[in-house]
């Protein structure tokens, strides 16, 4: 399984609909990303094609992880904007395929991200994710730290109330 990750440049409407297929398959499968189940597809290509114009207007960077012509997964790097953080950035949307899951993918994406984090003076990363998640334990393996737990936080796709964990990393 070779894996590419790149930084999105440009917008079509086949990125859009394979992040947008993305999101909604993360969704089903659990993932507590801001959404709930039964994602409508028309409100995914929304996400997207808002998140996409971040991009490409350089508020943001998003990744994206192929395997071969398939979009396997995603990952931001959102830069704080107030004056006084320009040293910081948050990590969000982070979302491996559920068939692709277990394989490098999110930890190959995370890593683009804290390489374009470096490139850009951001040297201080935040993200949150599900207390005892497949999330939390991939990012403690990359040397992310728990800030702490904030219960009741956010609501899992389903609808259950979950506890999220903020964590924090400082890169050299």
């Amino acid at each position: 399984m070779t894996v590419t990750i790149h930084r999105l440049d440009h917008e079509t409407p086949e990125i859009i609909a394979a992040l947008a297929d993305l999101l909604r398959d993360c969704v089903a499968a659990g993932a507590s990303v801001g959404f709930m189940q039964a994602l409508d597809p028309a409100d995914a290509r929304v996400f997207w094609r808002t998140a996409i114009a971040a991009a490409l207007a350089g508020e943001r960077t998003l990744m994206i992880a192929r395997l071969d012509d398939r979009v396997i997964g995603t990952a931001q790097m959102i830069p704080a904007t107030m004056p006084n953080q320009p040293h910081r950035a948050d990590i969000a949307k982070v979302l491996v395929s559920p068939e692709a899951r277990r394989r490098g993918v999110g930890g190959a994406l995370m890593q683009a991200c804290e390489v374009e984090a470096l490139r850009q003076g951001r040297w201080l990363l935040t993200l949150d994710t599900v207390i005892n998640s497949a999330g939390e334990a991939l990012y403690t393996a990359l040397g992310w730290q728990r800030a702490g737990p904030i219960p009741d936080y956010a609501l899992m796709p389903d609808g259950s109330l979950c506890t999220t964990m903020f964590m924090w990393k400082r890169l050299t």
